[in-house]
């Protein structure tokens, strides 16, 4: 009982944390004991339905807060300065991302020296490897697509199918669609609606609530996974500077969120992690900012104060349009690959190229564990590098992308949470004193 006591008393991050370490030493403990098979079969599996359950609750939980966020503006000139906003903030902070990690690149230039025989031992253990090919040949479709195939992309069809497959920008406009038209019909026949929505996103948030008492238990799990994973230390060691690189840069980019929390909300910085970091430690943990956006909503709206009406919008937008981390990943990676096998490739030009199909690429990268490296892919072909030496070049990354994925999500999180309440504070959104809402607020009336 005692123990039950002292858990409710630590804060959700301090569980997570603790969660998380512990899932490393075992998964440590797992893989030197040859346990790699029980973690496998009877750990994973509680941080895959986890991570489904967060993924239940992502579809409807965009439908209900968008539509009624935008009922709520009383005024369509509202979304359009709501939208330019944001659309024109998650461009900025891209560009900034780019720029940080091809400086970060050229100055440290980790690929250059790399011993031949380890070019060697990592082409032979990567290069077929079935999740190379696999990045590959999504890149190949995703190339083969029309100028404009992106744009047809966000109109659906059928709502229901977009919705199953979890397509976050058709759903968006969807969601949109039918907040603006519930503005230009009478307010007294629009109500019931809004109603319905409004009571669905109520419900929806409670499961947050709910789910994320399982989270520690979720992340030892899936911690403990990612590290039984881990079979060549060797190549991992090798790779240090290339991924030291990925982890400064994306440092930087959390210290530049800072800077725009510091200066244009005038909130703590540590306030603002301290908040947002049960969201970050998910992200880490699932490698997916789409799987984390019921948590980050939720902790945006009621723990940091940022309106629904603005958080509805910002962050389904953000979650997939808006890949710092990825961006700035793209930027290294495309160059350390350079270095290593195609130096003659190492121009201004080529790196101006980059930084414009990054920032491109970045939109429509989807918001699933590392999409990243498929649009490396793209990215590396925009300045014309070797087809041949393509998968040489995934392979000389795909060791350590795991772990750098797990960190670039963390990035693109905290810089949705960021421009959210950029754009709240803007708006006069930003509320001084949010009410969070634990899930037995409730429970003495019902038991």
């Amino acid at each position: 009982m005692g123990f039950i006591l002292l858990m409710k008393k630590i804060a959700l991050h301090w569980k997570i944390i603790i969660g998380m370490v512990l899932g490393i030493i075992f998964g440590f403990i797992m893989n030197s004991s040859d346990g790699q098979e029980f973690v496998a079969d009877w750990i994973a599996p509680f941080g895959t339905i986890f991570i489904n359950l967060l993924k239940l609750i992502a579809v409807p939980l965009i439908l209900a807060s968008l539509i009624k966020g935008i009922s709520d503006l009383k005024d369509i000139s509202k979304i359009r300065d709501m939208g330019l906003r944001t659309i024109l903030i998650y461009i900025s902070t891209t560009l900034v991302a780019i720029i940080i990690g091809l400086s970060i690149v050229n100055f440290v230039k980790p690929g250059e020296g790399m011993p031949q025989d380890t070019i060697e031992k990592i082409k032979m253990k990567y290069e077929n490897d079935a999740g190379v090919t696999d990045k590959l040949i999504k890149a190949s479709a995703q190339k083969d697509a029309g100028p404009l195939q992106a744009l047809v992309d966000i109109f659906p069809s059928n709502i229901f199918l977009a919705m199953g497959e979890a397509k976050m920008l058709q759903i968006i406009f969807f969601a949109l669609f039918v907040g603006i038209c519930l503005l230009l019909i009478p307010e007294e026949k629009a109500k019931p609606m809004v109603d319905i929505f409004d009571s669905l996103n109520e419900v929806v948030m409670k499961m947050v609530d709910l789910i994320m008492l399982f989270a520690p238990y979720a992340v030892f799990a899936l911690m403990a996974n990612v590290i039984i994973a881990f079979d060549d230390t060797e190549i991992l060691i090798k790779l240090l500077q290339y991924a030291f690189c990925v982890i400064g840069g994306l440092i930087l980019m959390i210290g530049f969120y800072l800077l725009l929390i510091r200066f244009f909300t005038k909130k703590s910085p540590l306030w603002f992690l301290n908040k947002i970091s049960p969201a970050q430690l998910l992200a880490f943990s699932t490698s997916s900012s789409a799987a984390t956006l019921p948590v980050t909503m939720e902790r945006v709206e009621e723990h940091i104060g940022v309106d629904k009406e603005v958080s509805g919008f910002v962050l389904p937008v953000g979650a997939t349009v808006n890949m710092d981390g990825t961006s700035l990943y793209q930027g290294i990676a495309a160059v350390f690959i350079m270095q290593v096998i195609w130096p003659e490739g190492l121009s201004f030009t080529n790196q101006l190229v980059i930084v414009a199909t990054a920032l491109l690429a970045s939109i429509g990268s989807a918001a699933v564990p590392s999409a990243g490296m498929v649009m490396l892919v793209i990215v590396l072909e925009s300045i014309g590098f070797p087809a041949e030496l393509l998968p040489i070049g995934l392979a000389l990354i795909f060791a350590v992308d795991r772990p750098l994925d797990m960190c670039r999500t963390v990035v693109n999180v905290t810089g949705d949470a960021t421009v959210s309440m950029v754009v709240a504070k803007s708006l006069g959104k930003l509320h001084d004193d949010p009410k969070p809402k634990e899930w037995d607020d409730n429970y003495e009336a019902v038991k």
